[in-house]
C-alpha cells in the first residue's frame, strides 16, 4: 500500500529489546485539506534508518504493509491492534520543480514530400 503526505513528526530511535528496535513516523494525509488526518507509522529493525534524512514538512510517499493481530487479556476479552509498517519511503519533489524538470522534446520533422514530387498515396 502506498500514501503520499507530509511529515508532521519523527520519532526517536525506540530499543524495545536487545534485538528489536522501531521508530514512529506521523504523516498529515490531507484527501480533504479542511480536516488533515495524522497517521502513523512504524518503521522496524534496519528500517529505522529510512527516516534518518526525513525533516518535518517533507512531502513523501510512504510504501507500507497494514499488519494486524488480536491480544486477549488476563480476563479472556480479545481486542485487536492494526500497524503500519513502513518498508519504503521517496521524498517527492515540489510540483512546480517537477513541472521546470520535465524533458524537452525536438521539434517534429516535416516528412511531406519535396516540392515537385507527386505523392500517390490515396489518402
Amino acid at each position: 500500500m502506498e500514501i503520499k503526505g507530509k511529515v508532521h513528526e519523527i520519532g526517536a530511535v525506540q530499543q524495545v529489546s536487545e534485538t528489536f528496535k522501531k521508530r514512529d513516523l506521523i504523516i498529515e494525509y490531507a484527501e480533504n485539506p479542511t480536516y488533515p488526518e495524522y497517521i502513523r507509522f512504524e518503521s522496524l529493525q534496519d528500517k529505522t534508518a529510512l527516516l534518518d534524512n526525513l525533516k518535518a514538512g517533507d512531502e513523501v510517499e510512504v510504501s507500507f504493509n497494514l499488519r494486524g493481530r488480536p491480544w486477549t487479556n488476563k480476563d479472556g476479552v480479545t481486542s485487536y491492534f492494526n500497524s503500519l509498517v513502513v518498508w519504503r519511503i521517496t521524498t517527492l519533489a515540489n510540483t512546480a520543480g517537477a513541472a521546470a524538470a520535465a524533458p524537452q522534446y525536438a521539434a517534429p520533422a516535416d516528412v511531406s514530400t519535396a516540392a515537385g514530387e507527386d505523392d500517390d498515396l490515396p489518402f
